[in-house]
């Protein structure tokens, strides 16, 4: 006979020292290492609120807290990790154009760029599908049946540059190559106007272009915009190629962009008009410069020295990332550092956009997407390594993710697929325990 006090005491503690776990690590990482005040806080927690997807973007450290103390049979070699992107999750994938002016979809953020595991950027992956799926309304055969589509997708396509049949130096995803909504999605933005953004965020004043003063956009105090000034040479000096004469470069206006993203909620962030064409007035390139600190991987990964020793520097690491996991990478990379807090920049794309839930009209056009993202997770692993000049990894990353993946993606798809499952529940759980922490009046 079952003692129903004993099981509801049990459930109780469980729940008790979860709830404490997760308010230490949210203290740990957001008030200590990330300091942000109570308002960045609350702006913070606000969005992770949103929705249990919304609530995993924003916590990083909780996934890496969990599945960092977990056993999997699928890990590489730690003598010779991968790259990693470090926070891949659905979102994370965009539309943007390249340094050839060429319309392509791959990954989009490389702030948590470091080196691991290949099968932490799976694993994150995985639970994001689950949680996307479950805001569709999958059954559960369907959440596993996308997880496993994503995961046999990456091992075919790493077995493909493992023989030979891809190059992922050259690899890319354009109209051409895309199916479902993501060939959507690239048809659409074809035709939107390179000064599409620009006409959005400034305005034509005196004779030149400012941008414009929104909720969002903010005019910097003095005092800030001389030191981003002052800054901007060690920038240029950090290009790869100069397009053009100096003056290409010449810092127009400067503002402060606020109400971006969630995990980098408390990071400055600026957004800097530079002449950027030969048609003054209407060629202008609008650069997003944003702050960047140490990657969260890095708090629960084993450390690398020889990382570490080429990228001391954050800006210049997320630049070097983006750089070896994209074809064709924005001309515009490069890293500066001011009041000693170090930014990368990266051009603000006119054509900058990602899928949304409501793309989505069949399971066939998420199997088709999801197809997309696992071909780019699995180009990404193999590019930052001995594939290409900018890789730091000495040796082929996917010959040593096939190895540790074993001959049947049945195996690591069904394990990876059950274990994002039981995941999921557990971060529907922590959005549930964080939601009552962050009620107004919860003592924290």
């Amino acid at each position: 006979m079952i003692d129903h006090n004993i099981t509801e005491g049990v459930i109780r503690t469980r729940t008790k020292l979860r709830k404490q776990a997760l308010i230490s690590i949210f203290n740990e990482f957001d008030g200590e290492i990330m300091k942000l005040d109570d308002g960045k806080r609350t702006e913070k927690y606000a969005k992770m609120r949103l929705s249990p997807f919304s609530f995993f973007r924003g916590s990083a450290y909780l996934f890496y807290f969990d599945a960092t103390r977990q056993y999997f049979p699928y890990h590489s070699s730690p003598e010779r990790p991968t790259w990693i992107q470090g926070d891949l999750h659905f979102e994370n994938f965009g539309a943007f154009r390249n340094e050839d002016g060429n319309l392509v979809y791959d990954v989009n953020d490389f702030d948590e760029g470091y080196v691991g595991s290949y099968l932490y950027d799976l694993l994150r992956m995985s639970v994001s599908i689950i949680l996307v799926c479950r805001e569709l309304g999958y059954t559960r055969e369907d959440q596993l049946d996308g997880v496993e589509t994503y995961v046999k997708a990456y091992y075919r396509q790493i077995q493909a540059f493992c023989d030979g049949k891809d190059d992922p130096g050259k690899f890319m995803i354009d109209e051409d190559s895309a199916k479902g909504p993501v060939k959507k999605l690239l048809r659409k933005l074809e035709k939107r106007k390179a000064a599409h953004f620009l006409e959005k965020v400034t305005a034509f004043m005196q004779n030149d272009r400012i941008f414009l003063e929104t909720s969002e956009l903010q005019v910097p105090g003095r005092a800030e915009q001389e030191r981003l000034e002052q800054a901007w040479p060690f920038y240029l000096e950090t290009l790869n190629s100069r397009r053009s004469e100096p003056e290409h470069y010449d810092i127009k206006d400067i503002a402060v962009k606020e109400g971006s993203g969630t995990a980098s909620i408390g990071l400055a962030r600026y957004y800097i008009l530079i002449e950027g064409g030969e048609k003054k007035d209407t060629d202008s390139t609008v650069l997003e410069a944003k702050e960047v600190r140490v990657p969260i991987p890095a708090y629960f990964m084993p450390y690398s020295e020889s990382f570490w020793h080429y990228f001391g520097h954050q800006g210049k690491r997320v630049t070097a990332t983006q750089q070896a996991m994209h074809h064709k990478a924005d001309p515009f990379l490069g890293f500066f550092t001011m009041d000693e807090r170090h930014f990368y920049v990266r051009e603000r794309s006119p054509y900058k956009k990602r899928l949304k839930l409501d793309n989505f009209d069949s399971i066939p056009d998420m199997e088709r997407t999801l197809t997309i993202m696992a071909k780019l997770t699995a180009k990404m692993h193999a590019r930052a390594d001995a594939d290409v000049n900018q890789g730091v990894l000495p040796y082929h990353s996917e010959n040593e993710i096939a190895r540790a993946m074993g001959p049947d993606p049945d195996l690591p798809a069904r394990h990876i697929s059950h274990w994002a499952l039981a995941y999921a529940d557990q971060v529907e759980a922590d959005f549930g325990l964080f939601t009552e922490w962050t009620e107004p009046g919860e003592p924290s």
